[in-house]
């Protein structure tokens, strides 16, 4: 992926250390101190130009959030639109108290966050990579699950969307041949009209307008997010 992005665009988000992180590996075990409160944090990975993370962060102000790419111009467009989302709130300082942007490679997110550390993941729209001779780069592909079931606590669960179906598959069957239990399966997310409930990312956006059917399911992980998981289920028979 090769994105132009403006010029000085690196002094730009040095000149945004209240929102942009741009050495994330500094605060791994060190998140909370950084909010300067003990909430949760759910963390989006590969956040894209921020429609998400901007949107939840606003909508749940009681969860701080991250979201964390790659690429410095993305860095800059997401910071864009937390900034303009949070400046059209009608209370409030207008500052994003509860939401950082992380400059950083997912491959090494073991470096990043400690273990326990996060609450909840956010996969939306992860790259396909079609080709079977890539699937180890998938974000749901094992070797990611192995390192995101370290990193997420008791109350730990994914969330993941996508409007591929080949990847739907490969994600479901590597969650059951990693023995995580999925909840929430959905072929067709928006089938019955906009689910109000669910912040839309820019790609979601887009494919629901051209009628194409999200895919999305939650993965429950901790011990304590099962126990509930499971006390629901009884609770409904």
């Amino acid at each position: 992926m090769r994105l132009r992005g403006r010029k000085g665009i690196r002094e730009n988000l040095e000149q945004q250390q209240d929102l942009v992180i741009l050495e994330p590996k500094e605060y791994k075990g060190r998140w909370s101190e950084l909010f300067g409160n003990d909430r949760p944090i759910y963390i989006e990975l590969g956040m894209g130009k921020g429609q998400f993370i901007s949107g939840m962060s606003v909508k749940y102000p009681e969860v701080n959030f991250i979201g964390m790419d790659m690429y410095d111009e993305l860095i800059r467009r997401a910071s864009e639109k937390v900034r303009t989302i949070w400046n059209d709130q009608e209370e409030g300082t207008g500052k994003p108290e509860s939401v950082r942007l992380a400059l950083g490679n997912i491959e090494s997110i073991e470096e990043i966050f400690a273990p326990g550390e996060v609450e909840r993941i956010y996969l939306n729209f992860s790259d396909p990579w079609p080709k079977a001779k890539h699937g180890r780069r998938r974000l749901t592909h094992p070797r990611f699950l192995d390192k995101y079931v370290e990193l997420l606590n008791e109350r730990g669960e994914i969330h993941f969307k996508t409007d591929s179906r080949d990847l739907f598959q490969f994600s479901l069957n590597a969650f059951a041949a990693r023995g995580l239990q999925m909840s929430n399966i959905s072929l067709s997310l928006h089938a019955n009209g906009i689910n109000e409930e669910h912040v839309m990312t820019e790609y979601e956006s887009k494919f629901v307008g051209q009628g194409m059917p999200i895919h999305r399911c939650e993965v429950i992980i901790g011990s304590e997010a099962l126990r509930n998981y499971h006390d629901h289920k009884m609770d409904t028979f």
